[in-house]
């Protein structure tokens, strides 16, 4: 990882309290499951000492992910001027095809979940939607064709 990674001040937090909860909590937990699991004898032909192992290879490496997203986090706040879409903003978007209209917030992409309704600076939404006002229509290329929406809202 050489890139700044985007997150919004809510996603940095969240990020930390994981981080905190697997360093102190969760690999208590693990090491006493590995204890567990030695007691029994021997470890060649034990699955619960192969999974506490697993699951200890797992918490570290994302561990790792973590503290180096962290590192290279920039922290964004909801953009002071709601006059354009950009980082950290909500957008209500509306479908000019179904005329659907559709809420997301705009994030980086460490810290997209479209089922979350928070979509990515780099997707193809949120790049055609940055820097855009209100009353504006994009189009959007994607692999499905080309999709046409409507800015309805920009706040935080």
């Amino acid at each position: 990882m050489d890139k700044e990674i985007i997150l919004t001040e809510e996603g940095f937090q969240k990020l930390k309290a994981e981080l905190e909860h697997l360093t102190t909590i969760k690999r208590r937990e693990v090491a006493r499951r590995i204890k567990e699991a030695i007691e029994f004898g021997d470890i060649s032909e034990n699955s619960e000492y192969d999974d506490a192992k697993n699951e200890q290879a797992f918490l570290e490496g994302r561990v790792i992910h973590i503290t180096q997203t962290l590192s290279f986090a920039k922290v964004i706040s909801g953009g002071e001027n709601y006059d354009e879409v950009s980082l950290g903003c909500t957008v209500v978007i509306k479908d000019l095809e179904t005329d659907e209209e559709a809420e997301h917030m705009l994030v980086g992409s460490a810290e997209a979940d479209p089922l979350g309704n928070k979509i990515s600076n780099e997707s193809p939404v949120g790049l055609a939607i940055i820097g855009k006002k209100a009353g504006e229509k994009v189009v959007v290329n994607v692999p499905a064709g080309v999709l046409e929406y409507l800015i309805v809202e920009i706040k935080q």
